[in-house]
């Protein structure tokens, strides 16, 4: 096991099996975000966080759009069971305590989009002779470029006007954080690389 990609080809680049599978899961974290969101996105745009909304859909389908692009695909038959398990962890979570419907699916949303993007660190993994200019490691750069505006929008979303729900918001996150990080470590290793890097 290592904490890094690799071993690197010689023209410093990911393999195609390591890049199949971490862009697999990416995908499937990323498309599931940029779907809930426009679910809940409603036809007319009545508040503020709304809007947010909708840039937060077009960033994720952007990222998984860049993924497709970007990766060096093979063929991999495990990838259809661990698909599913991955597809089954994004569904959408109740939040206890928040009787409003629209304000508990909207909370829901951003704990899982909060965990994705502060749990799930791909570059992270690139080691330093990685080449800067190959498409993969160049997407994996610009996700955790996204990441970090994202997470500062989820933070912002999360904060005070769910004060009155702080118990209800910190659990369901806690759950969120601990379902993505099992689900990643678990991504990772099937390629080989140990997750102290990645969190």
């Amino acid at each position: 096991m290592s904490e890094l990609f690799g071993p690197l080809d010689s023209a410093g680049r990911v393999s195609p099996r390591q890049q199949t599978r971490v862009a697999a899961f990416l995908i499937s974290a990323h498309g599931a975000l940029a779907r809930q969101f426009a679910f809940a996105l409603p036809m007319k745009l009545e508040s503020a966080w709304q809007t947010e909304l909708n840039a937060q859909f077009y960033r994720e389908t952007e990222i998984v759009s860049l993924l497709l692009r970007a990766t060096t695909w093979v063929p991999e038959l495990a990838l259809g069971y661990m698909a599913a398990s991955w597809e089954t962890a994004w569904f959408p979570t109740p939040i206890d305590g928040i009787a409003d419907h629209p304000l508990a699916l909207a909370v829901g949303l951003a704990t899982l989009a909060h965990a994705v993007h502060a749990g799930i660190r791909p570059a992270a993994l690139l080691p330093v002779q990685a080449n800067a200019n190959d498409p993969f490691v160049m997407a994996l750069r610009r996700i955790e470029f996204e990441s970090g505006r994202l997470l500062q929008a989820q933070i912002l979303f999360l904060g005070p006007e769910l004060v009155p729900f702080r118990d209800a918001v910190s659990s369901a996150l806690e759950r969120r954080h601990t379902e993505i990080r099992k689900l990643w470590t678990e991504a990772l290793e099937s390629v080989g690389i140990t997750n102290s890097r990645a969190e």
